[in-house]
């Protein structure tokens, strides 16, 4: 499930990132449409994931799902105000961090 889930991201990343100027034609308004869509999708894969996994407190690493859900609001703020901009101001000069992988603290040694 893991490997169709980052597949998933990557096409939407890509689709996403493609487009250089503003959604004029409703062509391009439905892409952005169907791209909000995707972006749902992938919430609700990643809130299952996160319910069916089985991350034991023993494993090095574990998948950040706050992390991803947090970059997955941040593209769909960005497409809404791509769409439908309020007025010209300055980008958020923040970057997504794009490192899903947290370190699982060592547990101490039992005497």
């Amino acid at each position: 499930m893991s490997t169709k889930f980052f597949r998933i991201c990557s096409l939407f990343v890509l689709t996403t990132f493609h487009s250089g100027s503003y959604a004029e034609s409703a062509h391009e308004q439905d892409q952005f449409s169907l791209i909000l869509q995707q972006l749902d999708a992938i919430e609700r894969l990643a809130t299952r994931a996160e319910a069916a996994s089985t991350a034991e407190p023993v494993e090095r690493y574990r998948f950040d799902y706050l992390r991803l859900s947090k970059d997955i609001q941040r593209i769909r703020q960005g497409v809404q105000g791509y769409m439908s901009p309020s007025r010209a101001q300055p980008r958020d000069p923040h970057e997504m961090v794009g490192d899903y992988r947290l370190d699982t603290p060592e547990a101490e040694a039992s005497p």
